[in-house]
């Protein structure tokens, strides 16, 4: 029951939502993807001979950088400055961002584009990281689809990637968007926190992957883009903090 509430709670009030997403989807800025390469190497202070760490991150609009100006204030990006300064190596990183994609998309669009990437060296240590779950629950997918499509991303993913650790992020918190009004916030708040569920569920099914819940307070406006939307540098590296910390973690736990 409680993995249908969003849809329980939704059915009386559809006439009402539909008017508010409309008229949210009509006035929130369409704010563009951010200037700059989608790759690069972060180096931590006094290390400059280590072997780079590789992070490789596929998603939505955060990992497509929509809400900054440039690449490096994108979540990737802050992630591996977080990563390098926590584990004092370089780390070599490349995003693989789609602006309103599901996972469903990225398993058809995204996917194609990482067959370019080498498979990792000997020694090599490679994270990666699945970003999703805004426009799965605007688009109001069942939990049982968003896990079914986000276990076929994971899988491709070891198989194409061999990662060392896989980091399964969980959705933003949609129920404090400052863009989007009640009841709509609301409902799309729960429908988050249940494909969250479902993507800690998936978490444990996984060798190598963990789950990391988004952790942020998007009430606070310094930590969102102007659309009220999408998170601002200050909140990729907030998040980005975040994913660090449960990595390193994730790594101890593998040793």
């Amino acid at each position: 029951m409680r993995r249908w509430l969003p849809e329980l709670l939704a059915l009386p009030l559809l006439p009402w939502l539909l008017v508010q997403g409309k008229r949210t989807r009509r006035i929130t800025p369409r704010l563009p993807e951010a200037d700059g390469a989608r790759e690069g190497l972060c180096m931590p202070p006094d290390v400059s001979s280590a072997v780079p760490v590789v992070l490789i991150a596929i998603g939505e609009s955060p990992v497509a950088g929509v809400g900054v100006e440039h690449q490096e204030e994108a979540i990737t990006a802050q992630f591996a400055q977080e990563l390098a300064v926590a584990l004092k190596r370089p780390v070599r990183w490349r995003a693989f961002g789609k602006n309103g994609a599901t996972v469903a998309d990225a398993c058809h669009e995204v996917l194609p584009q990482l067959q370019q990437l080498p498979m990792p060296q000997a020694g090599e240590m490679r994270i990666v990281l699945i970003a999703f779950g805004v426009n799965d629950s605007t688009a109001f997918h069942s939990s049982s689809r968003y896990h079914r499509d986000l276990a076929a991303l994971a899988r491709a993913l070891q198989q194409q990637l061999s990662p060392t650790l896989l980091l399964i992020s969980g959705a933003p918190p949609l129920h404090l968007f400052p863009a989007l009004p009640q009841p709509l916030r609301h409902v799309l708040g729960m429908k988050a926190a249940a494909l969250s569920r479902a993507a800690q569920q998936l978490a444990t099914e996984l060798p190598q992957a963990i789950y990391v819940p988004v952790r942020s307070d998007a009430r606070e406006r310094s930590l969102m883009a102007h659309d009220g939307y999408h998170p601002s540098a200050a909140g990729a590296r907030v998040w980005a903090q975040q994913l660090a910390h449960a990595a390193v973690e994730g790594l101890r736990g593998l040793k």
